[in-house]
């Protein structure tokens, strides 16, 4: 994974605008802009460790995708540059949108951490919005613009629960 000054642009206009700035937001509209602090609002192990394990894996997942279509796809996840190859390597070989799958996860994981049912609505609405726009929006682009591999990646590859094993029908290299 190479850090270029396009990979860090296009990570912080994306996820981080929907990962940190929108639930920073929530939080300090809400008043709970403290909530790391320990006291404050009863932080505690049983919501703190695994809303910081889906926090770390989730931002893992969403940057190594990032870099996967910067490295790989001659492009970015963003509109103004979408990729001009189809990527298919990776965690991408398991499951068609693991980046929106990471996101999720940091979503999850900051509704966990600060207890927040704003940021837990903000985290479901995020997620309802995803189920809609990806089949009815993003798949239909992408069967445009890539065709038959597509369509192929699709047959074999769930939108959103991971394969065991990797997907191994790609025309890339491993």
């Amino acid at each position: 994974m190479k850090v270029t000054p396009q990979l860090i642009k296009v990570f912080f206009i994306f996820p981080f605008n929907v990962m940190v700035v929108i639930p920073g937001l929530i939080l300090w509209v809400s008043s709970q802009s403290d909530f790391l602090t320990p006291f404050n609002y009863g932080f505690d192990l049983v919501r703190g460790i695994p809303g910081g394990l889906l926090i770390a894996v989730g931002i893992v997942i969403a940057y190594s995708c990032v870099s996967l279509f910067t490295d790989h796809g001659d492009g970015t996840p963003s509109p103004w540059d979408p990729p001009k190859n189809l990527v298919i390597r990776g965690i991408y070989r398991h499951v068609r949108n693991p980046m929106m799958e990471g996101v999720f996860c940091v979503l999850l994981g900051e509704s966990l951490l600060s207890g927040s049912l704003l940021i837990f609505l903000w985290f479901s609405f995020f997620v309802a919005a995803n189920l809609l726009y990806i089949p009815l929006i993003e798949e239909p682009k992408l069967l445009s613009r890539f065709g038959d591999p597509y369509h192929l990646y699709m047959q074999n590859v769930s939108r959103w629960l991971p394969r065991k094993h990797p997907w191994k029908g790609s025309n890339e290299k491993n």
